[in-house]
């Protein structure tokens, strides 16, 4: 007897495949995903529209200036202090043309996410990738992303679950 085919007449002429053992998740693991990743689609969709007029360079708080006051606040360096106060990849890009830099990400995170939305394929690289674009955001946000929009710690919590 192969084990995960079940003996009746279903399996009896060869005609239907080896049926689903009990405990494989498979079906979970892919609504999980998916809904996971059209949670950071909306998410980066909205950064998109909306990280120039909140934090870019003419925002209402840029994070450049939120960055540069973070980096002097620790001394002018960029360490393990200000990288655990301001966790984000915005630390080691140029910060010559922020706005593009948030449209950057916001548009990597969208297409990575569309990505597992569409194919179904994921794995712990693509969505930790996620994870830190999305993260990245909301720590430059300052205090325009708690107030705009709540949602936003939610959707960074949610990512970390699924990690």
């Amino acid at each position: 007897e192969t084990p995960g085919r079940a003996e009746g007449p279903e399996s009896a002429g060869g005609g239907v495949g080896p049926l689903l053992s009990p405990g494989t998740f498979w079906l979970t693991r892919i609504v999980l995903l998916r809904a996971v990743a059209l949670l950071y689609l909306v998410a980066f969709l909205v950064a998109y529209h909306q990280n120039k007029q909140l934090i870019g360079e003419k925002g209402l708080l840029p994070c450049k200036l939120y960055l540069q006051n973070v980096k002097k606040y620790f001394k002018g360096k960029i360490n393990l202090d200000a990288l655990s106060y301001a966790p984000t990849i915005i630390w080691f890009l140029d910060w010559s043309d922020m706005d593009s830099i948030l449209d950057y990400i916001s548009l990597l995170g969208l297409v990575i996410s569309a990505f597992v939305l569409i194919t179904g394929c994921a794995n712990m690289v693509l969505m930790a990738v996620l994870w830190v674009l999305y993260l990245s955001l909301v720590n430059v946000g300052q205090i325009c992303v708690l107030v705009c929009d709540p949602r936003d710690e939610g959707t960074a919590l949610a990512g970390m679950v699924v990690l």
